[in-house]
Formats: structure tokens, C-alpha cells, sequence
């Protein structure tokens, strides 16, 4: 079996004051919705007609056309938009390169164009993109993929997590139905390439290594731990245990299903073993 891997991610945090003021905005909320999406709908769609009445025309004084002006504006936000693909995917812009990812990403904006008002969700749908665009490439997809979950994780919401003493309080009687809550956090994948070997190697700019196709899929568990991303391969049996107890199933029901790979009488200690790295890991929320 593949021994575990464990590596953090670390993304900078920075604290941002934002200025508050008491006095109303010049506009109305609904006009200024109605600002917001005719200048979306220009972005998208590059209807001019639709934004022009809204654009003061300075044309006899600054010699720029509203045209120019909104073309300026337009090449911006695109060049936000790649900077955003590449934060949250930056080992499939060091695959592809900073050419084929800036047009990878133009053609990801038509297929896929920002709905919401955070560009974290910006790159959701590049897995699935990479898919058809760069078929050629399947590291790509999976690549995507593994850097989607990292950021989700790090990006899923707070909860306190349950220490080892957690286990002491449970009743003999209660252990066969004990089924298991998990921090949001917690992810399961299964890659069929060295993708995080890969990944580790490009986030730590090491020496490069190409992409190499796996014999078979391995599992991969991926969570957040206070402000850190972990991940590390599973075995098997873990693997299992792990997909099941997220599904809901409770002791007893992992106890039984972990036999196909060891007999019954280890079989509790063996998940007895899972639960409490799972618990020194900071997976578990609740007991239940």
C-alpha cells in the first residue's frame, strides 16, 4: 500500500479595512442594479447600445470615444479574470504556460462567463471545461480538479472540531450506531495521476518532473486544519471507511465492510485506528 503523504498549503491572508460612510449613495439601489447589469451585460455580450445612455460622452474634451473608453475598461476586467483563473489554478498555468493558459482562459470566459459577484467562484467549471478544450491533456482536468478541492477547503466555513476525549464519552451500547459528522472542509479524490506529487513539486518551484499516468487510481484525502490545507494518500481500507462514514454509515456498518481486507476480529481496532487519526487530523465535528 502507498504510504501517506501529508503537505500544507498556504495561502496569504491579508486584513483589509474597509471605510464606511453614514452619508446615503447618489443613487438609488434599483438604478444602481440597473447601472450593474447593463454594463455586465456589455461585458458579456459587448452590447454597447445597452450601457452608452449610462457613459458620459467626453469625446470633444479627452479625444477618447465612449468605445475606447469602455474597450480599456472591458480589457481590464479580462485581465482580472485571467489573474483569478490563475490564483485558484496555478499549477495548470505553470503546465500550460502563461500563452496557452491566457488563451485557455479568453475561451473559458465565453464558454463560462462570471455570474456571480466574487470572483472566487469564477473557476468552478475549468474541470469540466478542460475536459473537451485540452482532451489531449487529461493532466489538466485533474489537475484542475485537485486545485479546485484545496481551495474549496480552505475557503469551507469554521466549525470546532472534536478532540480524542470525544471517544471517552461514548457508551459502550452507543458504538455499533456512532455514525460520524466531518468539518466541511473534507474532501475525497481519486487521481490517476502523480498530481499532487506534481503539484507539490511546482508550488515548491523544485526540480520539474513530467506527468505520469498511475497504474491505477490512489485515494486522496483533502482537509483544512485551522488555517492550513493538508492532503495525504489513503490506504484501501481507509479509503473506504472514510467514503462510507461520509455517506453516513455508522461503526458497526464499517467494522463489517473493512473484513475484505482484514478478518473480523481486528476489524474494530482497525477503525478505531482511522477514527482517531481522523479526530488528530481535525476531520470530526460531531458524534452522533
Amino acid at each position: 500500500m502507498q504510504r501517506p503523504h501529508s503537505k500544507q498549503l498556504k495561502y496569504n491572508m491579508s486584513k483589509r479595512t474597509i471605510k464606511t460612510s453614514s452619508e446615503p449613495l447618489s443613487q438609488p439601489s434599483s438604478e444602481l442594479h440597473r447601472l450593474q447589469k447593463s454594463m455586465m451585460a456589455w461585458l458579456i455580450n459587448k452590447d454597447t447600445e445597452a450601457v452608452k445612455p449610462d457613459i458620459v460622452d467626453t469625446g470633444e474634451v479627452s479625444k477618447v470615444s465612449i468605445e475606447q473608453r469602455l474597450a480599456v475598461y472591458g480589457n481590464a476586467y479580462g485581465y482580472r479574470l485571467i489573474d483569478a483563473l490563475s490564483e485558484n489554478y496555478p499549477a495548470v498555468h505553470t503546465l500550460l504556460g502563461d500563452d496557452d493558459f491566457y488563451k485557455m482562459t479568453y475561451a473559458y470566459m465565453d464558454a463560462y462567463p462570471s455570474q456571480h459577484f466574487s470572483l472566487r467562484y469564477f473557476g468552478h467549471q475549468l474541470e469540466s471545461f478542460l475536459k473537451t478544450y485540452h482532451s489531449d491533456m487529461p493532466i489538466l482536468t485533474e489537475m484542475a480538479k485537485f486545485e479546485w478541492a484545496l481551495r474549496k477547503g480552505f475557503d469551507a466555513a469554521d466549525s470546532k472540531t472534536l478532540t480524542l476525549e470525544a471517544l471517552q464519552d461514548i457508551a459502550i451500547e452507543q458504538w455499533a450506531e456512532l455514525t460520524f459528522t466531518f468539518h466541511s472542509s473534507v474532501s475525497r479524490l481519486d487521481l490517476a495521476w502523480n498530481t499532487p506529487q506534481l503539484w507539490t513539486a511546482i508550488d515548491e518551484e523544485s526540480e520539474p518532473m513530467p506527468p505520469e499516468k498511475l497504474d491505477h487510481p490512489y485515494a486522496w484525502l483533502l482537509w483544512r486544519k485551522e488555517l492550513l490545507t493538508y492532503y495525504r494518500s489513503l490506504d484501501v481500507d481507509e479509503a473506504w471507511a472514510l467514503d462510507t462514514a461520509l455517506q453516513g454509515g455508522n461503526f458497526s456498518e464499517l467494522c463489517e465492510g473493512v473484513c475484505e481486507w482484514i478478518d473480523a476480529e481486528h476489524a474494530p481496532s482497525r477503525i478505531a485506528g482511522f477514527l482517531s487519526q481522523w479526530l488528530q487530523d481535525d476531520l470530526l465535528v460531531a458524534l452522533a
